[in-house]
C-alpha cells in the first residue's frame, strides 16, 4: 500500500466526502469566471499576496504592506517571500517535499533573530523525522498528477495539519504549513492556477482554526474529520475571496 492509499480511510470519516465535493465545486466555479479564463495571472498574483498577508496575520504579524513597499515586519516579509517562491518551488515540492519545506522555512524565518545555521533544519527528533518522512511520501506518491489517489482537499488538509502538529522548525511553522498546504492545493490539480485564498478564512476564524488543528493533532477520528471539514470550508471561503478578486478585475 502506498502512502497515498493509506489516507483513503479518511474519506469515510463523517462529513468528509460532502465537504470535499463542496470545495471542489466552489473552486471549479471560480476557474470558470471570465476574468480567470482570460487574465488569471493577475488574479493569481493578487490571491498570492492576500494569502501571504492573511498567513502572516495568523502568525501574529502585520497585515498591511506600506505604500513604500518596504515591509519591516519580519513575519509579513517572510510570508511574502514564501508566496513569491511557491511557483518555482512546485516541482521541488512534488519531487522532494522535505527539500521544499526547508526552503520555505529559510524564506519565512530569514528576518527573525536566531542562529542562521538552524534555518531550514527541522529539530533533531526521531518522532518528528519519521512523520516528516511519511508526509513526504504522501506528497511524492501523488507524482505531480492532476488526479491523485487521494482528493486534493484531503491531501492538503493532512499536509497542513501534520506540519502544524509537528512544528518541526520551532518558529514560523504556521506560515510554512499554510504555504505547504497551498502547494498541495495547486500541485494536486485542485486549484492549478492558485486562485483561492483559504488563508483569509483561517485568519477570520482564527479560534476555530486553532481548535480544529488541535483536534487533528489528537489523531482521533472525530478530530481528524473536524480538521478536514474545516479546511474544505476554508477552501469554499477562499473561492469566494477569489471571486471578489476576479470581479474587481472585471469591473
Amino acid at each position: 500500500m502506498s502512502a497515498q492509499e493509506s489516507l483513503l480511510p479518511l474519506l469515510e470519516l463523517p462529513g468528509v466526502t460532502d465537504a470535499v465535493a463542496a470545495a471542489r465545486t466552489a473552486i471549479d466555479e471560480i476557474h470558470r469566471h471570465p476574468a480567470n479564463r482570460r487574465g488569471w495571472p493577475a488574479t493569481s498574483a493578487e490571491a498570492s499576496v492576500r494569502a501571504a498577508r492573511a498567513s502572516a496575520a495568523v502568525a501574529g504579524g502585520a497585515t498591511e504592506i506600506p505604500d513604500s513597499g518596504e515591509v519591516s515586519d519580519p513575519l509579513l516579509a517572510g510570508a511574502l517571500r514564501v508566496a513569491e517562491a511557491l511557483g518555482p518551488l512546485l516541482p521541488t515540492w512534488q519531487r522532494a517535499p522535505l527539500q521544499a519545506l526547508a526552503r520555505l522555512h529559510v524564506l519565512a524565518a530569514a528576518d527573525l533573530p536566531g542562529d542562521p545555521e538552524r534555518l531550514g533544519r527541522p529539530r533533531a527528533d526521531e518522532a518528528v523525522s519519521g512523520r516528516l518522512d511519511l508526509l513526504s511520501q504522501v506528497v511524492a506518491d501523488a507524482g505531480g498528477k492532476s488526479q491523485g489517489v487521494v482528493p486534493g482537499p484531503v491531501q492538503a488538509a493532512v499536509v497542513h495539519g501534520e506540519l502544524l502538529a509537528l512544528a518541526p522548525f520551532g518558529e514560523v511553522d504556521g506560515i510554512v504549513a499554510r504555504a505547504a498546504a497551498r502547494l498541495s492545493v495547486i500541485g494536486s490539480g485542485l486549484d492549478p492556477k492558485g486562485l483561492v485564498v483559504p488563508e483569509v478564512a483561517y485568519f477570520r476564524r482564527q479560534a476555530d482554526y486553532e481548535a480544529a488543528a488541535a483536534a487533528f493533532a489528537t489523531g482521533e477520528p472525530d478530530g481528524v474529520a473536524r480538521w478536514i471539514v474545516h479546511c474544505c470550508t476554508a477552501l469554499e471561503t477562499g473561492a469566494r475571496e477569489a471571486k471578489s478578486i476576479a470581479d474587481a478585475v472585471e469591473a
